[in-house]
């Protein structure tokens, strides 16, 4: 728990409360997610590629901005707690993923957010386990700033510029995924936290609850995350490799179509080398 302080009203000595699920705090943000999510998607497929490639670059950095500095917050007198501050939730990864994501497309990010922000990231969406302890105008922006960005980054780079994961994407997905909880759990061993609720649940409702008590719902769990980014990417692979949707970047963790495969494309392929490996394609 933060210490006390009288320095200022926005200090608080101890827990202010928490966001309950499904109130009108949280509906509120559920449908402005919504909203925002097609308004997004449509805007990056009709607006010009350049134009929106600038527009997330920016986005990203800000971002980043963002993610530095509540990083950095979370470790002044005021904020620090052991048991929350250290950014080892996976929802705190995200944070920085998405940003380089946005900045630098590099595929082994993109890809990573696709999974992550999609799933791990939409439990805490739905299932929101927010407590807080300083400043509650703050600490309700952060949380979602960095959960809506971790939802509407991956849908507007899937949906609005055409990236699409494969099997080697998913495999690469599911390590990282794997590689972080051991990081996450050695952190928790050796403060007794609970970060990425490997060693219990969130205190709040979550879907965790239907997995079965600790450590069950950690095996429940990587089955099931296994299994349904298994389905998130089947459907793609399956269609881009019948249509020959070339794969983009090294190491072949995405597909995205080339100008002449997407739709209301003309018949000539628009695609130029930047390199020796990697195509860079053209979108409409």
């Amino acid at each position: 728990m933060p210490e006390s302080h009288s320095s200022g009203a926005l200090l608080a000595a101890g827990p202010l409360g928490h966001m309950p699920a499904y109130g009108a705090a949280h509906l509120t943000m559920l449908a402005l997610l919504v909203l925002a999510a097609f308004a997004l998607v449509l805007w990056a497929r009709r607006s010009a590629p350049q134009r929106v490639d600038q527009v997330l670059r920016i986005a990203g950095w800000v971002l980043l901005a963002n993610a530095v500095f509540w990083t950095s917050w979370g470790f002044m007198p005021w904020a620090w707690n052991l048991h929350e501050s250290l950014p080892l939730h996976y929802s705190d990864a995200l944070r920085f993923l998405v940003p380089l994501a946005l900045i630098t497309q590099a595929r082994w990010a993109l890809v990573v957010s696709w999974f992550w922000g999609l799933t791990l990231n939409l439990q805490s969406v739905l299932t929101p386990d927010v407590n807080y302890f300083v400043w509650i105008p703050l600490e309700f922006t952060q949380y979602w700033i960095a959960h809506g960005a971790g939802l509407l980054a991956p849908l507007v780079l899937i949906w609005g510029l055409g990236y699409r994961p494969t099997w080697r994407g998913y495999g690469l997905a599911y390590a990282v995924t794997a590689a972080w909880a051991v990081i996450a759990f050695t952190g928790n061993a050796l403060t007794g936290a609970n970060y990425g609720y490997l060693n219990r649940a969130p205190a709040g409702p979550s879907i965790l609850d239907l997995l079965g008590p600790w450590p069950q719902y950690l095996l429940v769990e990587a089955v099931l995350i296994a299994a349904v980014w298994a389905l998130m990417t089947w459907p793609w692979a399956l269609r881009d490799r019948r249509s020959g949707i070339p794969l983009s970047g090294r190491g072949g963790v995405l597909r995205r179509p080339l100008a002449s495969q997407a739709p209301q494309a003309s018949s000539s392929i628009s695609a130029s080398r930047s390199s020796p490996s990697e195509t860079v394609t053209t979108r409409r």
